[in-house]
């Protein structure tokens, strides 16, 4: 994820990378989610947030599954020594 940040500063015209270069490097890094946020007004910091927390959530689900999902096909029987 890329954030642009401090868009409110001179009504976004003090910009140091344009929005659509900032757009187009992302399409180029396999279309990373890009949010333009602003703490100081409250633009787009809780979309932020959430598309964080969702991405690491949907890892954390995909990992699980990789390495225990296995464990739904398997039947378990009691050992015998």
């Amino acid at each position: 994820m890329l954030l642009g940040n401090k868009i409110d500063i001179d009504g976004g015209n003090s910009r140091v990378v344009s929005e659509k270069k900032a757009k187009d490097w992302c399409a180029s890094k396999g279309n990373i989610p890009y949010f333009e946020t602003s703490a100081k007004e409250d633009i787009n910091v809780d979309a932020a947030f959430l598309s964080i927390a969702k991405s690491a959530l949907a890892k954390e689900r995909e990992q699980d599954i990789k390495e225990y999902g296995f464990l739904q096909h398997c039947r378990f029987r009691p050992s015998y020594l």
